[in-house]
């Protein structure tokens, strides 16, 4: 049974990491734009409007946020270093899901805010700063993993309900052609443990599924709240899920208690570290 998280509420929970170093769980309210830390008192620790997509901790403890448009790098005492951009002025979308690859490279994609499909962005910030773009067709990025020796990206396309796998080389960056994994729809956010399975998170039906690298569907667990998002697996074992969740009204979605919460379950699965983001030397912040 899913555990509520006391003293934490979210508009548009997403992309829970655990920080080993720190030994501590960080997540995002995309919509309220905030970035919360802590599971025995949660606590919101960063602010950005309007949205604040993503976060990831870099071995030293600075944060990579993944803010509307682009990327900004705030050091530990909470100064802005550096910052990209990413998504057009023009374009009508913003950044979503984002995570490292298994050699400390981010990955964040992007989704359309005006219907458009085909169109979205996947990005990565390279070693050296660079940002490559690895797809240009997608409709909402969404869910990023990679299996346990690091050779397979799995990635979600939440709008045509598509998980694909791809050959990935944490070496160099390479990835060959995408391919169907399983359609699903609404898959949203997912992790991978240690046995190279997928629990990927289903919004709008409240689920945790666990797919084995063939796609298969080995098991389910219902969260109680209908609009679950992201998953990940935490704690100093790596065998502890932390789920988030939304509060929004959504048509044909019932609300529950659970809308917005962050619920937890103790597993007799392990899950693969969260790789820290290795900074590269972005430009510098504008005053």
């Amino acid at each position: 049974m899913f555990e509520i998280v006391d003293g934490a509420h979210c508009v548009l929970g997403e992309g829970p990491m655990w920080d080993a170093e720190r030994e501590i769980v960080r997540w995002v309210d995309i919509e309220g734009g905030r970035v919360w830390e802590g599971l025995d008192s949660p606590r919101v620790v960063l602010k950005r409007e309007p949205t604040l997509s993503a976060v990831i901790h870099s071995e030293a403890g600075d944060l990579l946020l993944a803010r509307q448009r682009g990327l900004e790098h705030v050091d530990v005492p909470g100064d802005v270093v550096a910052t990209v951009s990413l998504v057009p002025d023009r374009v009508n979308s913003r950044l979503n899901d984002g995570k490292c690859d298994p050699d400390g490279r981010f990955l964040i994609g992007s989704m359309a805010l005006d219907g458009r499909r085909g169109s979205e962005r996947l990005w990565r910030l390279e070693h050296d700063g660079g940002v490559t773009v690895v797809d240009d067709d997608l409709s909402l990025s969404n869910g990023l993993g990679w299996s346990p020796d690091g050779a397979t990206m799995y990635q979600v396309d939440t709008v045509p309900g598509m998980i694909w796998r791809r050959s990935y080389d944490p070496d160099t960056g390479a990835t060959g052609r995408r391919h169907l994994l399983v359609a699903m729809g609404g898959a949203d956010g997912l992790t991978v443990d240690t046995a190279g399975n997928l629990w990927v998170a289903v919004w709008g039906a409240g689920q945790i599924r666990v797919l084995s690298p063939r796609g298969v569907l080995l098991e389910e667990f219902d969260t109680g709240a209908p609009l679950t998002t992201s998953c990940a697996f935490t704690g100093p074992g790596l065998d502890l899920l932390v789920v988030t969740t939304a509060d929004q009204a959504v048509a044909g979605v019932p609300r529950t208690d659970r809308a917005g919460c962050v619920l937890t379950l103790r597993t007799t699965h392990r899950g693969l570290p969260t790789t820290p983001w290795r900074p590269a030397p972005l430009e510098p912040a504008q005053p």
